[in-house]
């Protein structure tokens, strides 16, 4: 619910003056949001006065992404709701910073959890995105990968789940796989590459966040970007950096795209394969998947996602 500003003299004089400056068009609104944080909300864009159609596309996608709110968490894959929503996972090691670039992306802090021991998300947690109490689709931040520090049987249980969502969720729309430039695309990554790309084939999206593109030379974000275009198999790859903003609006953009196209497209492909050889593939890719994850070594980074 939003919460109406306070009126005050000040406001009555900004609301009379006939120039009140460029500082207007930024002005915004105070909203309630999860726990009783208040968060800074941008008022009703004017996409009509701005002449460039890109900047435009940008604001909408932003201030689209700014109404994500929590929906649920799930710790096993029947747990989660059957919604007739398209979804986009962000996946990744677990320093990679999925919660990061989700809190980012979304502009709020603590949207998603962000922690400095990585492995800490463990469930598959669900957000909305939509206003009004319309539902435009969901966001999901899966447990992270690779990380050795806990015990193996309750990080093969969460990897396992991780898996099956991601071969066999039929609302999943698209893949965002974040990825620490510096380390490059692990073995870990590559074998997730190979469980989904069956999917992609068929129709899911899927996007490369190259993260902490801060702190890379150009020469070496140029390096990075050649190389994981090689090893993303037909999907999109973009850097990262939520210090410096680099690529947050390009990948806002994209996902409010991936998502305008619902189900229709995704659905439409998988009703042309045969049932049970989906259900045989997606079997075995899950099994090879979460023994795979289950076995990774430990990250040397400092920061969960």
């Amino acid at each position: 619910m939003a919460i109406s500003p306070r009126t005050s003299p000040s406001n009555n004089i900004r609301a009379k003056s006939a120039n009140p400056g460029p500082r207007s068009k930024a002005r915004g609104t105070v909203v309630a949001v999860q726990q009783g944080r208040a968060a800074y909300a941008p008022t009703t864009l004017q996409t009509s006065a701005i002449t460039d159609p890109v900047v435009a596309e940008k604001k909408l996608a932003m201030a689209w992404l700014h109404t994500a709110h929590f929906l649920t968490t799930a710790a096993q894959l029947h747990h989660l709701p059957e919604l007739n929503l398209p979804e986009i996972a962000f996946v990744g090691r677990s320093n990679a910073g999925k919660s990061t670039c989700i809190n980012t992306i979304t502009q709020q802090k603590q949207l998603a959890y962000a922690s400095k021991t990585p492995g800490r998300t463990q469930h598959i947690n669900l957000f909305s995105v939509g206003k009004n109490g319309v539902h435009d689709g969901v966001l999901a931040d899966l447990p992270g990968y690779g990380y050795a520090a806990v015990p193996k049987s309750a990080k093969y249980r969460w990897q396992q789940v991780m898996a099956n969502y991601l071969v066999s969720r039929p609302q999943l729309k698209a893949v965002v796989m974040l990825c620490d430039p510096r380390h490059g695309i692990t073995e870990l990554d590559e074998v997730l590459l190979e469980v989904i790309r069956p999917r992609v084939t068929e129709g899911l999206k899927f996007l490369i966040l190259l993260t902490k593109a801060d702190k890379l030379s150009k020469n070496e974000a140029a390096k990075a970007m050649s190389i994981a275009r090689l090893q993303a198999g037909g999907g999109q790859v973009m850097m990262f950096s939520a210090p410096k903003r680099v690529g947050v609006e390009e990948t806002a953009v994209l996902l409010r795209q991936w998502m305008a196209g619902g189900l229709g497209e995704l659905q439409a492909a998988q009703a042309v394969l045969d049932a049970q050889a989906v259900l045989d593939a997606q079997a075995a890719a899950a099994a090879l998947l979460a023994q795979s994850l289950a076995d990774g070594t430990a990250d040397s980074g400092v920061v969960g996602g």
